[in-house]
């Protein structure tokens, strides 16, 4: 989203709570508190496989999920552009968690025990800027994968929530796909086409957040994809086109001892090239060497960089009603590249206050590239400055 490296929100625990006990439904609502974001995505795990180095990945087999890992998410957010320029930008997550291993849910004869008893639980996540209003919106939902509540496969792809979901349009081809979602007074129909080629994040796809073993996701992305459709927002519904950014990310144990939070940073610019950038927090403020960026040349040519080749600094804050601060304004810069861009917030409240707590919204950049100005639009993810707060404060 961190993973987006790390990737947001994954409020696995609660998550897997809901689902193993009371989940019979799709519940919009989860009760409890937020929780942080380093007991969620760190900790050890023998049940599940472990990212442990790199692997070839297969398309399509790798569109759809990976059981075997603890969680996984399907991460979509859009910058459009619809009548008079309004500028709206979304955001639709799924996320998988698995509850157990495997072999505790199938009989002697390897049989699933009940079509209602499930290793996985899913959440996800939908939320839109409406940036001529100074409106966002946002809603969550929760599901066991069981009894067709939940769930997803490829090819071709179909993730799949309650009645929000990601298809494939065709059964031939994994792309283009759909993504359906509403909520009471927000909605998106979507269909998004690949366009440029597969970005294998890290080292070929093996995306480290540690020096422990196993402390690492596989982690791939593509970076500017076609959009077009319609957004429901309170002021009518909306015909709008743009470009889309996917991250897909699945692992067991991604954050090590001491990182709790992270800020990634999505950019597609207007000379067709694309930067992603995450940042990781150490609980002393410092900035974790496992920190990465990447840019994507006009071509689709992938090229990454390490902690120390990328500045990414915070310039302005914003905060919540009760305290908590968000930074909505940053300089960053990949000095290798000649590259320096000013990054503002579409909106300051673009904060999502659920199952976790996080601030995820359509930004847009400004700078220069090898001496030419440059411009663009793309999505911030703020993770760990809420802490485990509770979510009705």
């Amino acid at each position: 989203m961190m993973t987006r490296s790390g990737r947001p929100v994954l409020c696995l625990t609660l998550t897997a709570s809901l689902c193993a006990s009371a989940c019979s439904d799709a519940q919009s609502t989860p009760p409890g508190a937020t929780l942080a974001i380093g007991e969620l995505l760190g900790g050890a795990d023998t049940l599940h496989a472990r990212a442990i180095g790199p692997q070839p990945f297969t398309f399509p087999a790798d569109h759809g999920p990976h059981p075997e890992f603890r969680t996984e998410w399907w991460y979509f957010t859009g910058s459009l552009t619809a009548e008079r320029g309004r500028e709206l930008g979304y955001q639709l997550t799924f996320f998988r968690s698995a509850l157990t291993d495997s072999a505790s849910f199938l009989n002697a004869a390897g049989v699933e025990r009940s079509s209602w008893r499930t290793r996985h639980a899913y959440m996800a996540h939908l939320a839109v800027t409406d940036a001529a209003d100074a409106h966002f919106h946002s809603a969550e939902k929760f599901a066991r994968g069981a009894a067709g509540l939940a769930g997803a496969h490829a090819p071709p792809l179909r993730v799949w929530l309650d009645d929000w979901s990601v298809e494939s349009v065709s059964a031939a081809t994994t792309f283009p796909v759909r993504l359906k979602a509403h909520a009471d007074d927000f909605a998106l129909d979507l269909v998004l086409h690949q366009g440029k080629p597969i970005v294998l994040q890290g080292d070929r796809g093996f995306s480290r957040k540690g020096a422990e073993a196993g402390n690492a996701s596989y982690y791939y992305s593509l970076t500017r994809m076609p959009t077009g459709g319609t957004i429901r927002t309170p002021a009518g519904t909306h015909a709008v086109t743009g470009t889309s950014w996917l991250d897909r990310e699945w692992s067991t144990s991604v954050l090590p001892p001491g990182v709790n939070g992270w800020d990634w940073l999505s950019l597609q610019l207007d000379d067709s090239t694309e930067l992603m950038l995450y940042r990781l927090r150490r609980a002393d403020g410092t900035v974790d060497p496992f920190s990465a960026a990447t840019f994507i040349a006009a071509d689709g040519t992938a090229r990454g960089f390490g902690a120390n080749e990328f500045g990414m600094r915070p310039v302005r804050m914003w905060r919540t009603a009760d305290g908590v601060e968000y930074p909505v304004a940053w300089s960053v810069a990949i000095p290798a590249l000649d590259l320096t861009v000013d990054v503002r917030a579409a909106l300051d409240d673009q904060e999502l206050n659920h199952a976790v707590r996080y601030w995820e919204g359509m930004v847009g950049a400004r700078g220069t590239h090898a001496g030419r100005p440059i411009s663009g639009r793309g999505y911030l993810e703020m993770t760990g400055y809420a802490g485990a707060q509770d979510s009705t404060q």
